[in-house]
């Protein structure tokens, strides 16, 4: 027996999906909040979104210096993009029903209510893992 025998592929254990209804704007037949499917992103997939999301900004005074600035709202949004299996985000009739091109944007118009946004943006941040929220974590960094 390998002694990395319980780190195999085989004995680890896959996330299931979730469920959670982020508006009551959207109902189905019988008056109830539509539940939406997420899936657990890997790692490498929050890196990517995280880099996509963050620029070098000068810091002042400081000539050829440049500190990263992630760009919280947007990492947000486009980790509940990355997240999200149903509805298709990525639709374009779904993307066309409410004039606008992107998955983002479309995020945006299905969620169009503040606190429920900022509800299922601590849902998602809950579900994949993290046990601060990013604005936590972004106050925590300031002090």
């Amino acid at each position: 027996m390998s002694k990395f025998a319980l780190f195999m592929r085989q004995n680890k254990k896959d996330k299931p999906n979730a469920f959670y209804a982020p508006t009551k704007s959207l109902l189905d037949k019988d008056g109830k909040p539509l539940m939406w499917e997420f899936r657990h992103i890997t790692s490498r997939e929050n890196d990517e979104i995280r880099d996509s999301c963050t620029t070098e900004l000068p810091v002042t005074g400081k000539p050829g210096i440049f500190r990263p600035k992630v760009d919280t709202y947007r990492y947000l949004a486009e980790m509940i993009v990355a997240s999200t299996v149903t509805p298709d985000l990525f639709d374009s009739e779904l993307q066309d029903s409410y004039d606008v091109k992107t998955p983002r944007e479309l995020l945006y118009a299905l969620v169009d209510d503040p606190g429920e946004y900022q509800d299922l943006g601590l849902w998602i941040q809950e579900f994949q893992g993290f046990t601060q929220s990013l604005e936590d974590k972004v106050e925590a960094a300031k002090n």
